[in-house]
């Protein structure tokens, strides 16, 4: 029960992230997200540079659905991408605080329960 719980939370993570792609590259408008072509509220990074970090958006996107569908398979290697993909993206989150703070919160508890799974599985075989 708990895979599939934490499989199908980073899926929908996954695809949350496809905002992050959409609006720089003016793919999509979306109510609530704005395009903008700064980071950390005034940080100007231009058009090209936003859509360097939608690209990332879309990678972490793609990581983190892989992942989801790699735990509900059973395969033992998604624990390690998925800390790197819900560390890349809590970064992400944090460069547009002000759009993505549900998102800063999500990788927050992503990465938590990956420490504590960690944690949990060095005690059970140590």
């Amino acid at each position: 029960m708990w895979r599939t719980i934490v499989a199908v939370t980073l899926i929908a993570h996954g695809l949350v992230h496809l905002i992050g792609f959409v609006v720089p590259w003016r793919i999509a408008t979306l109510d609530g997200f704005p395009y903008r072509a700064d980071v950390l509220s005034d940080v100007e990074i231009g058009s090209s540079g936003v859509k360097v970090l939608g690209i990332l958006w879309l990678l972490a996107a793609i990581g983190f659905v892989a992942v989801g569908v790699a735990l509900l398979a059973g395969q033992s290697w998604w624990w390690g991408p998925a800390l790197v993909i819900a560390s890349v993206s809590l970064l992400l989150a944090g460069l547009w605080a002000q759009q993505a703070f549900a998102g800063l919160a999500i990788d927050l508890a992503i990465i938590a329960i990956l420490a504590l799974s960690s944690w949990a599985r060095g005690l059970a075989t140590g």
